[in-house]
């Protein structure tokens, strides 16, 4: 009775929208149901979803009128000379107070140096690119207005395509240490947010106004690009990393494959590369040394939970169950949140290094709590989210 119910609300909401995912079984990274259900909020005059799409709508209408971004519109010039390279200097490197030249950059974890948040490299340019794609997608879908997405292909044509402004597909010189290295595999992480792009891409594409061109050359760009992420030292490199970088890696080349059709390699390397990092992140008791270590301890332990989650969330379309998977230890995904209850209903204090506000962290554990309950159907933490709604 209850397959049935859920059959029937799938065919309801499906044939009352639009842009639903078509049910052919195709395996995309754009989420439609999740998108559908804020877009019929919308339409049902709902106060606070209408209020985020006419903050949305105003946001991408100033976006029409934005130039492209672009690696080439830098100051800063990477070691190879060409500014199609993407460049940017690790955040917690500042200069060297014991030397005229500042030189060799001296670490201090968790401290970003305005120095490397300007135009001498590429990272605000990025991120400004990433935020615009991802608006402009949203207020496609909702709106149903075409000038969103003729300016979200320019933007990534901009980005990506044409000879003049195009990125290489590679991060050789991401988070330099001025003094010390050229670039370092941890620069790979800032283009954690490329599933964005490939979004965009899938809805345009499902709607049937993809430029042709444009998606001739995004598919051997990333194809490029994911043969880097897999082959080149940094790529490598990156890929060992035992903390929420290695994480982060997994979640970025993984978007990539399933939205270049490589669905066996998706599923091979979640049931033996991403299951071993979980058991080596996380330990029997939930806690993660790795993160516990860092300055702001709180908030890259709930980085990286969320992190893991969103692999949770890629390997349900491809038919591998993270969210299960424990060691014969416990360690687990699951183990992970259970670690951070006590803190987050504050039966705990938290006494590790935070030097920053975790008020944005909290919220966002909440957000994937509610998540687990409501997709992966697991009433454990039900408890806690009655506690904190009734505070």
């Amino acid at each position: 009775m209850i397959k049935k119910v859920i059959v029937l609300f799938l065919i309801i909401c499906f044939s009352n929208c639009n842009f639903a995912q078509d049910i052919s079984g195709k395996i995309r990274v754009i989420e439609y149901q999740e998108l559908e259900n804020q877009k019929n909020l919308i339409k049902k005059g709902n106060k606070k979803a209408v209020d985020s799409f006419n903050k949305l709508i105003k946001q991408a209408h100033k976006l029409l009128e934005c130039k492209p971004f672009s690696v080439v519109n830098k100051i800063g010039v990477p070691p190879s000379k060409s500014k199609h390279d993407y460049m940017s200097i690790g955040p917690y490197w500042w200069p060297n107070p014991n030397s005229e030249n500042g030189l060799p950059y001296i670490r201090k974890d968790g401290e970003i140096n305005p120095e490397t948040r300007n135009n001498a490299t590429d990272y605000v340019e990025k991120t400004n690119f990433i935020s615009a794609v991802k608006t402009l997608t949203k207020a496609y879908y909702y709106s149903d207005d075409e000038k969103y997405a003729d300016k979200g292909m320019q933007l990534i044509k901009a980005w990506f395509l044409d000879d003049a402004t195009k990125m290489n597909p590679n991060v050789n010189y991401g988070q330099y240490v001025p003094g010390q290295s050229e670039g370092r595999c941890f620069g790979i992480l800032e283009f954690k947010g490329i599933e964005s792009v490939l979004k965009f891409l899938e809805l345009t594409k499902d709607q049937k106004i993809l430029d042709k061109k444009i998606e001739k050359g995004i598919l051997n760009w990333l194809t490029e690009y994911a043969n880097w992420l897999q082959k080149s030292k940094l790529g490598k490199k990156e890929a060992t990393r035992e903390n929420n970088h290695g994480t982060y890696y997994d979640i970025q080349l993984l978007n990539i494959l399933l939205y270049l059709h490589r669905i066996e390699e998706v599923k091979e390397y979640l049931t033996t590369i991403t299951t071993a990092r979980i058991f080596q992140q996380i330990e029997p008791d939930g806690s993660q040394p790795k993160e516990l270590a860092r300055t702001k301890s709180y908030s890259y332990t709930v980085m990286n939970l969320s992190g893991f989650l969103e692999l949770v969330k890629l390997g349900q379309k491809v038919g591998v169950n993270l969210w299960n998977v424990a060691s014969e230890d416990g360690r687990s995904i699951k183990k992970g949140y259970q670690y951070m209850l006590p803190y987050l209903i504050q039966e705990k204090e938290w006494k590790l290094p935070q030097i920053v506000d975790k008020k944005h962290s909290e919220d966002k554990l909440i957000s994937d709590l509610k998540y687990i309950k409501r997709e992966l159907n697991d009433n454990s933490f039900d408890k806690a989210l009655d506690l904190i709604k009734n505070k």
